[in-house]
């Protein structure tokens, strides 16, 4: 199994904390394993092409900008 890279691209507001405590909870409850970074330097997250927070990305893909996304719709976007 790969360990998937999980990011979380935001400057720490309360729902870039969420989304990463519900990234966290998808992948804990599809029994994945993966590395969670938290992001935020603003550079940085621009330089990836983001320009809305808070975004998801996963192995480098960016699948999710400017939505508070659930775990259950996280899980669904996770590769298996």
């Amino acid at each position: 199994m790969t360990t998937l890279k999980v990011e979380i691209l935001g400057t720490g507001c309360k729902k870039c904390q969420q989304l990463e405590a519900n990234a966290k909870a998808a992948i804990g409850n599809r029994q994945l394993e993966a590395e969670v970074a938290h992001i935020t330097d603003t550079m940085e997250i621009v330089k990836r092409g983001v320009m809305k927070t808070p975004a998801l990305v996963v192995n480098g893909q960016v699948l999710s900008q400017g939505k508070l996304l659930e775990p259950d719709a996280i899980a669904a976007l996770l590769p298996s």
